[in-house]
């Protein structure tokens, strides 16, 4: 694959489109959003060679691939709170995960649906299905589902309608599903090495990679039906993850694995197919890259740049805040090559009590009780250490699964106080949250999750005080590994 790496060669390669077919031609575009949930770039096109998945390595190679996409945060209500409304969660007051009490936007800011739909543009979302009533809408503000959409599939349009439409796929997110055509060996998987080479993570592993296989038939049929209906030519097509993967270090944490996702940009002129760029993207930029394909003026409150017109990053910040019942509080920024993580509760452990976590990640158990007995290394036993340091600072490119911390190394100092100004400065300016949040906020949350906890282990048949051993006897037999 030929790969992009110039802003100038960015803007030499779409104005020699806009010129072959036309600027007006822009606005004639539909814009689809295909969403998947919780998918890391475990997929053919991104090089992993052990997944089967034809559809959507065919459509990289009709559209620039992007490879360095970075969420806002790591789980989904905060992150498409933001990739709806263009700005960060943390600046909106959104940023903890599912608030049950939701207040509404701030004054002048609305959903970008609004925005679209005042631009003439019919505006849906759903799973893919004509007859779908809706997809996912997980924000974390006060709205009415039936007053953002106007329909669950573009098909309810009026004849010649441009559209502006999101599909929502939710695999992978757990419980994975088997792939009974595609089968993937559990001996074959290539685990990150902050994981221990077991055969249940190794199957848990194998289950998630045949989950992202269904994303790629779902995909295929999609993109089919777009020919089937003669729109494919006249509608760009962004295919992206809300988040990374859901496993344990990944999903809700700040690390690469829980923010980097898929990205995808299919134009109907094939401009730049087949390219690669490797330019920061974070996913607050992808509803001002739409935007501005749709001629919508773009208000001052959105935060996000559109990269589509080769706008260069120069850094990516992203945040963990509450999540469920666990309270949290962390901020990190990036540039190319570093990474620089802000714990503001380091006496906490990484892997804080969650019922969902705990109830759904075979890694979670399985992790203390080899913590317990002994047998992790010291890569993997810093993510089941009872505390953490307050700044962690990775180089990229050399440490890409970012395990050697150089917070502390002296070689690094300049690079640490560099981007821990940059990080203070982003925050002073852009992070509103309030801190402690509202106590009734966090009694719900503990409530609820309490209730699901004792739901799932009445369920599993375990006790209350259900042991790590139990928990880890439980997944061996549920994935037939005992």
């Amino acid at each position: 694959m030929r790969k992009i790496t110039t802003t100038l060669t960015l803007i030499l390669l779409f104005s020699c489109a806009e010129k072959k077919k036309g600027v007006e031609s822009i606005q004639q575009y539909n814009i689809l959003w295909i969403v998947a949930d919780d998918l890391g770039t475990d997929l053919g096109c991104y090089g992993k060679d052990i997944i089967h998945t034809p559809n959507l390595d065919q459509l990289a190679s009709e559209s620039i691939r992007y490879t360095n996409l970075n969420t806002v945060t790591a789980v989904c209500s905060p992150s498409r709170s933001s990739l709806i409304t263009g700005m960060y969660p943390v600046t909106l007051g959104v940023h903890q995960h599912r608030t049950q009490f939701k207040k509404v936007l701030p004054e002048g800011v609305q959903p970008i649906t609004e925005y679209f739909k005042e631009a003439g543009y019919f505006v849906t979302n759903g799973r893919g299905n004509p007859e779908d009533k809706g997809g996912k809408t997980d924000y974390n503000f006060k709205y009415k589902a039936s007053e953002m959409y106007q329909a669950g599939h573009w098909s309810k349009r009026e004849e010649g309608q441009r559209f502006f439409s999101q599909i929502q796929i939710f695999f992978p997110h757990r419980p994975f599903h088997k792939d009974s055509l595609n089968p993937i060996d559990p001996d074959k998987v290539e685990l990150p090495p902050y994981y221990p080479n077991h055969e249940l993570l190794r199957k848990d592993w194998a289950l998630y990679l045949e989950t992202v296989q269904l994303v790629d038939q779902k995909v295929g049929e999609i993109m089919d039906h777009l020919k089937e209906e003669g729109i494919l030519e006249n509608t760009v097509v962004f295919f992206f993850g809300d988040q990374g993967r859901p496993h344990v270090r990944a999903k809700q944490f700040l690390y690469n694995a829980g923010t980097n996702t898929p990205l995808m940009v299919r134009w109907p002129d094939g401009r730049g197919a087949g390219t690669v760029d490797d330019r920061l993207v974070s996913n607050v930029d992808i509803p001002v890259a739409a935007m501005n394909l749709a001629k919508v003026p773009i208000p001052d409150h959105i935060q996000g740049k559109d990269f589509l017109n080769a706008v260069e990053r120069k850094y990516i910040f992203t945040m963990r805040d509450r999540r469920d019942e666990t309270v949290d509080r962390i901020r990190s920024v990036r540039n190319k090559k570093f990474k620089y993580i802000k714990n503001y509760y380091p006496d906490r452990p990484y892997m804080q009590p969650n019922v969902y976590k705990d109830n759904r990640y075979p890694a979670r158990p399985l992790l203390r009780l080899l913590h317990e007995q002994g047998k992790l290394n010291e890569t993997q036993s810093l993510f089941v250490s009872e505390s953490r340091p307050a700044e962690e600072l990775y180089d990229l490119e050399n440490d890409p699964h970012e395990v050697n911390n150089l917070a502390n190394n002296p070689d690094y100092t300049a690079t640490l106080e560099t981007m821990r100004t940059v990080l203070e400065e982003w925050v002073a300016e852009n992070d509103k949250g309030i801190y402690p949040e509202d106590q009734k906020e966090l009694d719900h949350a503990h409530g609820l999750m309490m209730g699901r906890r004792a739901k799932m282990l009445k369920e599993r048949n375990l006790d209350d005080d259900v042991t790590h051993q139990e928990m880890v006897d439980y997944w061996m037999k549920r994935y037939e590994l005992e």
